[in-house]
Order: structure tokens, then sequence, then C-alpha cells
């Protein structure tokens, strides 16, 4: 897409039919072929590991890359950035990390993990602080309540490909740290939020880093037309990038990338143009833009008829 066009990623059926062990490689060759930027590993219970998920199916693509997620503080920061370097170093950079902290619930906390939830907040705090820090080429010495490592660093990292860091999150303390230490804030519109409250968190956070970028995470269900319009008004809330998922099936990805994504252009770049025909003038210049004639004149106004000063 151009670049002021959002990026879409397409969610990995990583859950469903694991008869089906083909299923995952026919969907992300169908993303690839539809033209999305990269396929969303998730983690969490009952889902296949994502690492090892990623892997597979860059053997099996070419261009598209991964949005591979991890839990913060089920390994070290030191043995994920190595993860994380070896998989940049052998698929040419396609790599996107999602850092999960985990909510409320005990059914999305790592195994034993008995933090409440500030203080896991905290952990993913100094995680992603080690984590950048070592993808970056940097040595770290780090003394955290959570994660402490001596002299850390990756041997002959593979810097030149740098890798976006994704947190989510709703509360206070998600967004503390989104707007501290992530590339791309994810949220989720499921159950669906309402654009403006999507606006809202937008504008707080951007006020705080306006380098940050906003994904948003949520179904592509719908009719085509539909589904390119829902984009649409959360891409004027602030959205640069969607996570998109619909049914297991390949052939959804494929509409998706063939009829959702081109519609969703077509709005944006009306946007464009609207804006282009709203925006006033440079001085010294007609309403189209062109250089002023001596009497005030534009030469698309003198060939319409039309005058800025009356035309005799």
């Amino acid at each position: 897409m151009p670049e002021n066009h959002p990026l879409l990623h397409w969610f990995l059926p990583t859950g469903e039919d694991r008869a089906d062990t083909g299923r995952p490689a026919r969907v992300a060759r169908a993303a690839e072929q539809a033209g999305f930027t990269s396929l969303f590993a998730p983690v969490g219970p009952g889902r296949v590991d994502p690492w090892h998920l990623a892997s597979v199916l860059a053997g099996h693509t070419e261009r598209i890359g991964f949005l591979v997620g991890v839990r913060a503080g089920a390994v070290s920061p030191t043995l994920l950035a190595q993860q994380a370097d070896a998989f940049r170093r052998f698929t040419g950079g396609r790599l996107r990390l999602n850092l999960v902290t985990g909510g409320d619930s005990t059914e999305h906390r790592s195994p034993g993990d008995q933090l409440a939830h500030d203080q896991r907040y905290g952990r993913t705090d100094e995680v992603m602080a080690v984590l950048r820090s070592l993808l970056d080429g940097g040595r770290i010495d780090f003394q955290g309540q959570h994660v402490q490592v001596e002299g850390a660093r990756l041997t002959d990292p593979a810097v030149e490909h740098k890798v976006p860091l994704y947190l989510g999150g709703v509360s206070g303390a998600a967004e503390n740290l989104a707007a501290r230490r992530a590339d791309v804030h994810l949220m989720w519109s499921e159950p669906a939020e309402p654009p403006e409250t999507v606006a809202a968190r937008v504008a707080r956070l951007r006020d705080r880093n306006p380098a940050l970028r906003f994904a948003l995470r949520l179904s592509a269900v719908g009719r085509d037309d539909e589904v390119a319009r829902r984009l649409h008004t959360y891409c004027r809330s602030g959205v640069d990038e969607f996570v998109l998922s619909g049914s297991p099936d390949p052939d959804d990805a494929l509409r998706v990338g063939g009829e959702v994504a081109p519609r969703l252009r077509e709005l944006l770049s009306a946007d464009d143009a609207w804006e282009n025909a709203a925006a006033p003038p440079p001085p010294g210049t007609g309403g189209d833009g062109a250089a002023l004639a001596s009497d005030g004149v534009t030469p698309a106004s003198r060939r319409s008829g039309r005058c800025r000063r009356g035309c005799r």
C-alpha cells in the first residue's frame, strides 16, 4: 500500500482444525498473494506455538512478514532477543513482535504467574527495555525488579533489520508503557469499540509520543463495502494498521485483500483529494493552484470563462 495508507495484517487461524496441518500454509500463501504486510501468529492457551508456526510458514512464503506474539516474562529477555535475531536474520527481516502482558483473568496469564496486574506491566517494561537494547545491537547492564542482566549483548546481531515492538492493553499501565516503549500500540475492537473512543485514545497517546503508531484488531466479516467503510472510519480516528481476521478459509484472505483493501484505498484517496481541494491555494495562485496572470486571472479561469476580478 502507499505510505499514507494503513498496513494490513492477517490473523492466522491457529486454534481451529488441528488435523488439517496444511491449512496455515495455504492461508499464509493466500495472504501473501493478497498483499498483506504480515501474518499475526498469536500466543495463548489452545494455540500452536507462534515461533514454531512462523518459522515453518516462513519456508512456505517469500515476502510476507510475521507478527509473532510472545509472553513477556515467559522466557528471559536475552533468550527472546536471540530467538528474534535468528528469525530476522534467516527470513531477511520479516519480523514484528507483539509483547503480551496478560490481563486480570488467569486464562491470559502464563502458568504459575502470580504477579498482580500492574506488576506484570512493570515486568513487561523491563523486558522491553532489555529486548530493544539488544536488538539494536547494544550491550546492556540492567538491574530491575523482575529482570537482571549483566553485560548482555547479541553476537553480530542483524541490526539492519529493525523489529517493531507492539503492545496491547487498555489500562492506564498499558497506555503508559505503550507510550514509553512500544513502536505500535495494538488495540482490540471485539466487541466493537466506538471510533470516537479509539480517536480519544490515539490523541491522548500521540500527545505523549508523536512517533507511536496504532493498530486495531478486528473482524473483516461482512459485505466488502461495509467492511471497507468500517476500516475507513477507524483510519479517520487515527489508526495506522489493522490486524484483520475472517474464516479459516484461505479464500477469505484473498477476498479481503482483493476486494476490501482496494475499496479502502479508494475511500482514503478520496479523502486525500478532498483535503487537497479544500486547502487554500498558495499565495500568488488561483483557486486551482495555477499561477495568476498580471490581471489576476488564471489560465484555467480564462479558458472556462471564470475570472477572479470579473471578465470583460
